[in-house]
Parts: structure tokens; C-alpha cells; sequence
């Protein structure tokens, strides 16, 4: 079989409604950003992709596209030694605080992740073969999810959207009550059979009573908490025996390996990040330190999927659990995840996703399906999903109109509260 060769990449910029969900940064803004990426080959074949949309990683990714033409959809190497070299030397700001300070190293991965999920879908449409199977082979049919809940308001501070911006129908939930109730709704639509709650928001003693109640109404569901590192070590060591017996696993309650590290050693819990540990540099002083028992993966800014695969042998070798960290995306980095997720035999966790939260997609409905808090691995070949190309131009007209070019959590807060100021750690 003679390799499809990249002809050209397309990377179309869209704006998706986004709800007033709170978090330690601050709160979400009306639209989230995503970057749709074509790959177009000489035999036809398109793969497809999807990163985030922030100004920054538009410009590593419309850097890195003109070097990938003539290359075949099958030559990795060669789109990471592109990348690297179209690059250069330059370290740009990420577009998430959550994997700590940039690097050069860590520009390239995001960049190389983006991409490389759509040289596996190419890959995929040109044998037949599914994402997964590419992978190595699926060790699971469906991949369990884990239901995202957040306290959240009931719509947008006043100014922060126009008079025709759609609300949703969950109200707010900003007490444990609110989010028992966002629980119960989750679960009964789509079965889910693990419940993360995003804390930092509020005191941690509200948000371990919140914790207390999930246990109460969902008895022996497993359940998480996310401070996103927004405890100081004293205040972590302070709540976790309330929450002792009653969570999954704590998540980044406090900052960077040291600190995660005091925590760990004065708790039962098993603690898990996505912001210590989150790339392969950091690894060796989460190892040396005894930070974490738990990484949650994300080929989006790891490398892409190779990475994470290299990523779960490594979590294997130090007997590390492995999960999967969401960020607002759409469904063909749903349906990466969801193929990634089904060849890693090493992951031992529920994954996380925020597709519950999203209303408008660029994928044409029906193969991404939810079955007991479970999705099917999509059908393929490729990564199992096509564009549905009149949603990808109005999300991408969404994008032009709205304004927003990167995600600003802070600015989005102050509409509501001008003294707000962000600190880490807030408690």
C-alpha cells in the first residue's frame, strides 16, 4: 500500500456555548474556544483533529502545518521532528495554567498531540482499521466515563453575553444540595457510575459537606474532588480527615510536587494530579518525592496518543493509577479519548469529560453513543466521526462574532465581582 502524503492542513478556529461553571481560577466565559484541524492527503483521505483555539496554540499549529506537507500519514517521527524544528527555539505561553509553567518541550507536545490525532485517523481511514485498533488493539469496547459536576451559577453575570445568548435548563448549584441535584440528573441521563465534583470554589469544609452528601445520596459510588491545587498544604491537611472514607481519590489539593508531597504523607487518601506531574521531566521528583499514587492523562498536551501510551507504562512501572483529565472539547477529542482510552491497559480509573456540559458540536450526531455511563468505542474507521461541515461554519462564524481570542476565567468573574481577585492558594 502506497502511504497517503499530507497535500495541505486546514485550521479552523471555533467559539462553543459554554456555561457559567466555577472553578478556582474563576468562572467559565459564554464561549470556550477549539481549533478544528484538517489533515488532506493525495489519496483523499481527511483526518481530523482538535486542540484548543487560544491565539497562542493557533499560531504553533499554523507554524507547524506548511513543514507537514509530503509527508506520509504514517511517519511520526517526522511530525515530531518537524514540529520541533518549525517551532524553533521559542517558548509561548500555554493555554491552560493547569499544566504549569511553559516550556519549549511542552509547546511542542501540545503542538504535536493536535496533529498527530489526525495523522491516526488518516492512518485509520486508510487501512480500515479503527484509532484503537492502530493503537494496538482495544482491551475494552466501552470506556467508563465519570460524571463532571460543578457549582455553577444559573447564567452569566449581566454583560457578559448579548440579549439572544440560549441559557440552559440546569440552574445553578452552589451549595450541596445544588449539587446532589446535578448528580442525580447527570446519572439519570447517562448512568454514570463515578461522580468528580471541581472544587477550589468554596471553603473546603463546604465542599467536604458536599462531598458528604454525594456519599449519602449515591452510596458506594466512587467520588472525587478537584481543589485544583487551590488549598494551601496546612488547610489540605486540615480537611482531608472529613474526607477520609469517602472519596475515589483527592485531586490536586495543593501546588506542586513538595507541597503535594507533605499532603500526601499526612492522609490515607490517595491523592491524583493533572498539574504536578504533566509531562515527562516532572516525573522523576513525583517518584522521588511519593507526590502522587494517580495521573490523569491528556494526549492534548502530553504529546498525543504514543506519549500516553508511553506515559501508562511509565505509571505502571512505579504502580501509579491512571485516569484521563478533560477540558472543555468537542466530539472528535471525545472520540480521541475514548479510542486512547480503550487500548491503555493500564488505566484503572474512570475517565474524565466535560461533553456533558457542551450543546453544540462539529461532529455529525450518532456515533459517539452513551450506554451506563459508558461510550462506545465509535465504529471507525479512523477515529469514527465526520464533520458536519454546516456546524463547523457557524461555530467557526461563532468565533469571529464573539470576540474572545483566549480563555479568561478571571475577567469573566470580575463582571459578577470587581474586587475578585485570583490567588493560589485561596485557602
Amino acid at each position: 500500500m502506497k502511504p497517503p502524503r499530507i497535500t495541505g492542513v486546514t485550521i479552523t478556529p471555533v467559539a462553543v456555548l459554554d456555561p457559567p461553571l466555577l472553578n478556582a481560577s474563576g468562572v467559565h466565559q459564554p464561549y470556550q474556544l477549539r481549533a478544528v484541524i484538517e489533515l488532506h492527503t493525495d489519496a483523499g483521505i481527511t483526518g481530523l483533529g482538535e486542540a484548543y483555539g487560544d491565539d497562542p496554540t493557533l499560531a504553533n499549529l499554523r507554524a507547524a502545518a506548511p513543514v507537514l506537507e509530503g509527508l506520509s500519514v504514517f511517519d511520526l517521527n517526522g511530525l515530531t521532528a518537524r514540529t520541533a524544528t518549525a517551532l524553533g527555539a521559542a517558548a509561548p505561553g500555554s493555554p491552560t495554567d493547569l499544566i504549569g509553567a511553559a516550556s519549549r518541550e511542552k509547546t511542542i507536545a501540545q503542538t504535536v498531540g493536535a496533529l498527530e490525532v489526525a495523522f491516526y485517523d488518516a492512518q485509520g481511514k486508510a487501512t480500515g482499521l479503527r484509532v484503537c485498533d492502530v493503537l494496538g488493539g482495544a482491551v475494552r469496547e466501552a470506556v467508563p466515563y465519570s460524571a463532571y459536576l460543578f457549582y455553577r451559577w444559573a447564567r452569566h453575570p449581566q454583560g457578559a453575553t448579548g440579549p439572544d445568548y440560549p441559557d440552559d435548563d440546569f440552574g445553578e448549584a452552589l451549595d450541596p444540595a445544588g449539587i446532589v441535584a446535578q448528580a442525580k440528573r447527570l446519572v439519570d441521563v447517562y448512568g454514570f457510575g463515578s461522580l468528580k465534583l471541581k472544587g477550589g470554589v468554596f471553603a473546603p469544609e463546604e465542599e467536604a459537606e458536599a462531598i458528604a452528601a454525594l456519599h449519602e445520596a449515591f452510596p458506594g459510588r466512587p467520588l472525587r474532588l478537584d481543589p485544583n491545587a487551590n488549598w494551601s498544604v496546612e488547610t489540605s491537611l486540615r480537611v482531608t480527615p472529613r474526607l477520609e472514607g469517602l472519596l475515589e481519590y483527592l485531586e490536586d489539593p495543593t501546588g506542586g510536587n513538595p507541597g503535594m508531597a507533605r499532603v500526601a504523607a499526612g492522609t490515607s487518601l490517595p491523592l491524583a494530579t493533572n498539574m504536578c506531574v504533566t509531562s515527562f521531566a516532572e516525573i522523576p521528583e513525583a517518584v522521588r518525592l511519593g507526590s502522587v499514587s494517580i495521573v490523569l492523562s491528556d494526549h492534548h498536551y502530553w504529546g498525543g496518543m504514543r506519549a500516553s501510551q508511553r506515559l501508562a507504562g511509565l505509571c505502571a512501572t512505579f504502580g501509579w493509577g491512571l485516569s484521563m483529565h478533560s477540558n472543555t472539547h468537542l466530539g472528535i477529542s471525545l472520540a480521541a479519548m475514548t479510542h486512547l482510552a480503550a487500548a491503555l491497559p493500564e488505566l484503572t480509573y474512570a475517565c474524565d469529560t466535560h461533553s456533558v456540559w457542551q450543546r453544540e458540536d462539529v461532529v455529525r450526531p450518532g456515533a459517539l453513543v452513551w450506554s451506563e455511563g459508558s461510550l462506545a468505542v465509535p465504529a471507525g474507521p479512523g477515529l469514527g466521526v465526520e464533520l458536519d461541515r454546516e456546524a463547523l461554519a457557524r461555530l467557526h462564524q461563532q468565533y469571529l462574532d464573539c470576540g474572545i481570542r483566549s480563555r479568561d476565567d478571571v475577567s469573566a468573574m470580575r463582571l459578577a465581582d470587581p474586587s475578585w481577585e485570583r490567588r493560589k492558594p485561596r485557602f
